[in-house]
């Protein structure tokens, strides 16, 4: 296995160091196994603990693919398929499962709920046009471990729930764009802030096992629709946070 993965040549130290950032991307899947089990027992808090754990590790591997040069040294092994597959599962199909789970929404529509999402998102990850010029997501980008995480630090009622779920499904197909904090470079530092405190104060929620305070609930509420608003408001105002 080893000898095909390098093309039965001696294996350079760049090639090894290149294929380790592949088995960083891939232990996303390992995290999101750790989260199924969770969330088949109910244990939520944990499951959402190895998906944060999954969301450092798909912050960092892009820039360390990058520096360290992946697709240049191992061509043959697709990076942008391999983070597709666990962004899938972690970004998608972990949450909506606990979506389902827990019974947010009430029978049946927490299981309508849960299959708008995987199919809808399914179909958004079939599209090569996904990414603007500017690295800009095209429509909703799925993030629905954002979406979901903080459906459960309001405590949300089932209509809330519904309608924040419907309207995002919606948006996925629409050319609207939507935030990447790391790599849009408009109000990056400003982006990036806001997005590393809704980690913060999510995580400080997990430490209290949801039953946060107010003004933690507002916080996160906050950043989140700051995160979630902040492409369109961007995309409506071409000249905004442009260099001169």
């Amino acid at each position: 296995m080893i000898r095909r993965i390098f093309n039965y040549r001696k294996v350079p130290y760049a090639e090894i160091r290149a294929f380790s950032v592949h088995l960083l991307t891939a232990s996303g899947s390992f995290l999101a196994f750790l989260g199924v089990v969770a969330a088949a027992e109910s244990r939520f808090v944990d499951m959402w603990w190895w998906l944060g754990l999954a969301l450092f590790v798909d912050g960092v591997d892009g820039p360390i693919a990058r520096k360290v040069q992946v697709k240049e040294v191992l061509p043959n092994w697709s990076g942008d398929t391999l983070d597709n597959i666990i962004d899938y599962v972690t970004y998608v199909l972990l949450p909506a499962f606990a979506l389902y789970q827990s019974g947010m929404i009430g029978e049946p529509w927490s299981f309508v709920a849960a299959g708008m999402i995987v199919v809808s998102s399914a179909i958004y990850y079939a599209d090569t046009g996904m990414k603007t010029d500017e690295y800009f997501f095209s429509g909703f980008p799925v993030v629905w471990n954002m979406v979901i995480f903080t459906l459960f630090v309001i405590q949300a009622s089932e209509v809330t729930a519904f309608i924040v779920v419907s309207i995002s499904v919606f948006l996925t197909f629409l050319p609207i764009n939507f935030l990447h904090p790391v790599r849009v470079q408009r109000l990056r530092p400003l982006n990036l802030g806001i997005f590393l405190l809704w980690c913060a104060l999510s995580g400080y929620s997990l430490l209290l096992h949801f039953r946060s305070p107010d003004w933690l609930v507002y916080g996160v509420v906050a950043s989140g629709l700051y995160l979630y608003f902040i492409g369109a408001i961007l995309q409506l105002f071409p000249s905004l946070g442009r260099r001169i």
